[in-house]
């Protein structure tokens, strides 16, 4: 009995070395684009990441494609550089201010709007849990919506992730 428990015993073990060697990854991004993210990775150069966000009282499916560089950085191998590109389309809500007969009231319109997504971060990847933590810019441009275009350079936000 005791060499059956041994023996389970190492295949766990054996099961949580290999963890480390992740696939995937899901968490939360907070910033002006806030929402859930789920990445992918193909190797460990390349992952694709989706973000469902929310702005501007709408909603968005953003796609970025992303290239990791690991080891550049001299104080620390768990931190890595990413960068990327992408797409997005999705809503957002405004209101407008109507006039008839002298009354005046809001009324609440949706609008799609599609657009381009950079993305460049830093991301520091814990060995002793499956968690990572990173800071990123997703600058964007938007077509459509309430202002038929608009550019952001500044979509700073604080990411963490399960990694799995």
């Amino acid at each position: 009995m005791k060499r059956i428990l041994l023996l389970l015993l190492l295949i766990a073990s054996a099961g949580l070395l290999r963890a480390q060697d992740y696939r995937h990854a899901i968490g939360l991004r907070g910033g002006l684009s806030s929402g859930f993210e789920y990445r992918y990775f193909f190797d460990d150069v390349n992952s694709m990441k989706f973000l469902l966000s929310s702005r501007d009282r709408g909603l968005q499916l953003h796609g970025l494609y992303e290239f990791h560089q690991r080891g550049l950085f001299s104080f620390s191998e768990q931190m890595t550089f990413f960068y990327g590109a992408g797409l997005h389309a999705g809503y957002e809500r405004y209101d407008v201010r109507v006039a008839h007969n002298n009354t005046f009231w809001l009324e609440t319109r949706t609008k799609p709007i599609v657009g381009l997504d950079g993305l460049a971060g830093l991301e520091y990847t814990f060995y002793e849990f499956p968690l990572s933590v990173g800071l990123e810019v997703k600058p964007f441009f938007d077509v459509g919506g309430r202002r038929n275009f608009d550019v952001q350079p500044f979509d700073f936000a604080f990411t963490i992730k399960y990694l799995f």
